[in-house]
């Protein structure tokens, strides 16, 4: 899946990727920078549509992360490229209807298996149906709505920083092997 040269990559996707799939992008950042895995992560965030490509981060959103002393001042949205279902190592949709899209524009079962809700991390619901794991736009509210993203994405964080921990384990171990082999036989010829 991933090995040591390469950072394991996850992207979060809503709709115009002004509100939430950039909180979600980094929230995570901060998340696996504090888990000691920024070197090994990076997490970046699309939207489905060119609606807002070009424009920065919603006021409202970016409030909620400068209250929680998270910088987006250098976010610009931009529409999600095909390119990205082999780029990534998992696919974090925001609401069912980013996941209904995702998983129709999916060129094959490889990128299938990449596509989540990004709540089903949270132990609340990670055993419901896709359709009770959605955010909802917060760009149609006010400041709650933003804190509710917040507080919804915030619950996730934690399961999808160990899912990725034991894809990065899990990578290494099947690296593993064959390093070693390579160090038995360079030692064998000298």
């Amino acid at each position: 899946m991933t090995s040591m040269t390469s950072p394991y990559r996850i992207i979060a996707v809503c709709t115009g990727n002004i509100c939430r799939s950039p909180m979600a992008e980094l929230m995570l950042t901060e998340a696996f920078a504090a888990a000691g895995l920024a070197g090994d992560v990076v997490v970046d965030s699309a939207g489905t549509t060119a609606y807002e490509a070009g424009r920065p981060i919603d006021p409202r959103a970016a409030r909620k992360l400068t209250a929680n002393n998270l910088a987006s001042d250098r976010h610009t949205a931009r529409e999600w490229r095909a390119e990205w279902f082999t780029e990534r190592h998992l696919i974090l949709a925001l609401d069912v209807d980013h996941y209904g899209w995702l998983r129709a524009s999916a060129p094959d079962a490889e990128s299938l298996a990449k596509i989540r809700m990004l709540r089903s991390f949270d132990p609340a619901l990670e055993s419901k149906d896709p359709l009770e794991q959605g955010i909802e736009d917060p760009w149609y509210g006010g400041h709650a709505d933003f804190d509710a993203v917040w507080n919804q994405v915030q619950a996730s964080v934690p399961g999808i920083v160990r899912y990725v921990r034991s894809a990065i384990a899990a990578a290494s171990e099947e690296d593993a092997p064959l390093q070693l082999q390579n160090s038995e036989q360079v030692r064998s010829i000298s």
